[in-house]
C-alpha cells in the first residue's frame, strides 16, 4: 500500500491494545454511517410526505418552539426547507383531512430525538478519541506510574447503544411510512403503487423485506452495555461490551439503509402518479438521483438489484446542505 510502518515507542503497544481505541474507532464508524442514514431517512420522509400529499401544518415552527427540543426544532426546519415550493403539496393546502398518521406527522419529534442521540454520542466519542485510556498511566511531570480504570469503555458502549436506538428508529418509522404508501385507503395512491394492481404485486414484497429488516434491528438494538461476563479469575469482573456494541452498528445501518432506500424508491414511484405537478426543487433533485439507479416500476420485476441500489443511495453522504447542516460531525447541531 506504500505506507511506512509505524514504529511504536515505549508503552505505545500496550496503550493500543489495552485502551478503548478499537471500540472507539468502530463506534465512530457507526456514527458516521448513522449520520448518512439519518439524512437519507429525512429525505425519504419528505418524499413520502409529497407522495401522500400530506399536511404541512405539523412542521410549523411554532409547534416545535413550544416544546423546545433542539433536534425536533432542527428537523422540522430541515423538512420545511426540503419541500419549499412544492406544487404537489400546494395543490393540497385546503384538503379536509385534519391529521396524517404519526409516521408522517411526527417526523420532527421522532427524527429530532434520533438527532439528539447522535449528537450526544458524537460528543462522547470525540472526547474518547482524544483520551488517554490505557493502564497504567505515566505522569512525566512527577514520574508517577498510577494504575486506574480508564481502559473501561463504558462511555463508548453507552454511546454505541444510543446510536443503535437511533438507527433502529430511523428504520422503524421509515417502514411504517412505506406501509402507508402502499395502503390505497390511506395514501390515495394506486394499491401497492403499481398500475394493473390485480395483475402486478408492485411494492408488496419489498415492504415485507423492509418489515423483516426493521424487525431484525429491534433485536440488534438491545443494549450491549447491560451485558457483562467476568474473566481473568474475576479480576476483570465487569466489562462494557463496547466492542460488540459498536461493531453491530454496521449491520444495523446496513439494514436500516435498505429500509429507507425502499421507502424512497416507493415514494418516488408515488410522486409520479401526481404528474404533471412538480415537487420542490430539492425533492425533484432527489428523485433524479433515484432514477439514475432504478426505473419507474411499470410492471413486476426482480426488485433485489433495485433494493441494493437504493440501499447504496441511502448510505451516501452527498446530501443537500439542509440535511448535512444537521449532522453532528459537521459541528452545527448540539443538544447542549
Amino acid at each position: 500500500m506504500g505506507l511506512t510502518p509505524f514504529v511504536l515507542g515505549p508503552k505505545e503497544g500496550l496503550a493500543l491494545l489495552n485502551g478503548t481505541q478499537v471500540s472507539t474507532a468502530l463506534a465512530l464508524r457507526g456514527l458516521f454511517e448513522a449520520e448518512n442514514l439519518f439524512a437519507a431517512g429525512l429525505m425519504a420522509g419528505a418524499l413520502s410526505l409529497e407522495a401522500i400529499k400530506g399536511s404541512l401544518k405539523p412542521f410549523d415552527a411554532r409547534i416545535h418552539q413550544a416544546r423546545g427540543q433542539h433536534g425536533q426544532i432542527a428537523v422540522a426546519a430541515a423538512v420545511t426547507a426540503l419541500i419549499e415550493g412544492s406544487e404537489i403539496l400546494g395543490s393540497h393546502t385546503h384538503c379536509g383531512r385534519v391529521q396524517d398518521p404519526y409516521s408522517v406527522r411526527c417526523v420532527p419529534q421522532v427524527m429530532g430525538a434520533c438527532l439528539d442521540n447522535l449528537s450526544h454520542a458524537a460528543r462522547i466519542l470525540q472526547i474518547e478519541a482524544n483520551a488517554a485510556s490505557d493502564n497504567p498511566l505515566v505522569f512525566t511531570e512527577t514520574g508517577d506510574v498510577i494504575s486506574g480504570g480508564n481502559f473501561h469503555a463504558e462511555p463508548v458502549a453507552f454511546a454505541a447503544d444510543i446510536i443503535a436506538l437511533a438507527v433502529a428508529e430511523v428504520g422503524a418509522i421509515s417502514e411504517r411510512r412505506l406501509a402507508l404508501l402502499l395502503d390505497t385507503g390511506l395514501s390515495g395512491l394506486p394499491p401497492f403503487l403499481v398500475r394493473d394492481g390485480g395483475v402486478n404485486s408492485g411494492f408488496m414484497i419489498a415492504q415485507v423485506t423492509a418489515a423483516a429488516l426493521a424487525s431484525e434491528n429491534k433485536s440488534l438494538a438491545h443494549p450491549g452495555s447491560v451485558d457483562s461476563l467476568p474473566t481473568s479469575a474475576n479480576q476483570e469482573d465487569h466489562v462494557s461490551m463496547a466492542t460488540y456494541a459498536a461493531r453491530r452498528l454496521g449491520d444495523m445501518c446496513f439494514n436500516s439503509a435498505a429500509v429507507v432506500g425502499i421507502e424512497a424508491m416507493a415514494a418516488a414511484q408515488g410522486i409520479e402518479f401526481h404528474r404533471p405537478l412538480q415537487s420542490s426543487a430539492l425533492i425533484e433533485q432527489a428523485i433524479g438521483t433515484i432514477r439514475e439507479r432504478v426505473a419507474f416500476l411499470e410492471e413486476d420485476r426482480l426488485l433485489a438489484p433495485d433494493i441494493e441500489a437504493m440501499r447504496q443511495w441511502a448510505s451516501r453522504c452527498d446530501w443537500p446542505q439542509a440535511l448535512t447542516a444537521l449532522l453532528p460531525s459537521m459541528g452545527t447541531h448540539s443538544v447542549e
